[in-house]
This record gives C-alpha cells, sequence and structure tokens, in this order.
C-alpha cells in the first residue's frame, strides 16, 4: 500500500510552515520514546536524532525567498 501524504510545490513560508510541524511531530514521538524507554542505547541514538532533526529544522528557518522560489515537497509512505 502506499500514502501519498503530501505532494506539491509551496511558497517558502508555507514550506516552512509545513516542514516545522512535520518536524516537531517526529521529536514529539522520539521524546515519548525516550520517556518510556530503559535502555541506554536507544536513548542515546533518540537524542541524536533529535539534534539532527533541529539542525534540520534551523536549516530550513534560514532559507530566504531570495534563495528559494519554490519548494516542492514530496511525502510518501510505502507499507510492505
Amino acid at each position: 500500500m502506499n500514502i501519498n501524504l503530501i505532494e506539491g510545490t509551496y511558497s517558502l513560508s508555507e514550506a516552512q510552515e509545513l516542514l516545522n510541524k512535520i518536524i516537531q511531530v517526529k521529536i514529539d514521538y522520539l521524546e515519548s520514546k525516550i520517556s518510556s524507554s530503559c535502555h541506554e542505547e536507544d536513548i542515546k541514538q533518540r537524542e541524536n536524532r533529535i539534534k539532527s532533526l533541529q539542525t534540520q529544522r534551523s536549516d530550513i528557518n534560514k532559507l530566504s525567498a531570495e534563495e528559494i522560489r519554490g519548494i516542492t515537497i514530496q511525502l510518501n509512505i510505502d507499507i510492505e
């Protein structure tokens, strides 16, 4: 099964808003898993992933309209 979650071209501000929300949901999910995890290795891995997502979010927010005319976002989910 394939779920086409997002597909389109967005203005910079729309793309930033959409991507920020997606990233925040993923961060919230990872934080909830950290809260319920007992394994230090899992916690460290999730903390590193959160840091990576925060860096990517920061990079997205630094983009300016002069650099970008439009942003195409495609997010597909394949379930096998």
